[in-house]
């Protein structure tokens, strides 16, 4: 791990570089792909500053939904606990488990909150559009 510059500010610089210089200084689709490198490195952002808490919610939610279970340790560990117990969630789903009662609406809760969650970090700019 490095001191400085931190991976915040080397993709601030980077994003800011592409905003500022490279998008309003070109033409056309490569103006157009600048803008989406920029795009691309600001959610790179957000994600590296929100996954660990996020996947920590969504672990919480998914114990409340399917039953306790140990958190894995680590990043990379928890990532791959939480898409395996979202595939659990999702084969409920699809068995018909959501159709109603508190498992549905509780099951609905989460994912709403799941998918806000993700949001924040792909398109903040939409949810503060929408009522939610």
């Amino acid at each position: 791990m490095q001191d400085r510059p931190t991976y915040h500010e080397l993709l601030a610089a980077i994003a800011r570089f592409l905003d500022e210089e490279i998008v309003p200084n070109t033409a056309a689709a490569r103006g157009f792909h600048a803008r989406v490198a920029a795009n691309a490195i600001q959610t790179v952002r957000r994600e590296l500053e929100a996954e660990d808490d996020q996947l920590a919610k969504e672990w919480a939610g998914l114990d409340k939904l399917l039953g306790l279970a140990e958190q894995p340790v680590g990043r990379a560990a928890l990532r791959e606990g939480t898409a395996a117990r979202n595939a659990e969630l999702c084969a409920r789903i699809r068995r018909g488990d959501a159709d109603g009662g508190v498992f549905g609406a509780q099951g609905r809760e989460h994912v709403r909150r799941a998918v806000r969650d993700k949001i924040s970090v792909t398109n903040p700019g939409l949810l503060a559009r929408s009522d939610d």
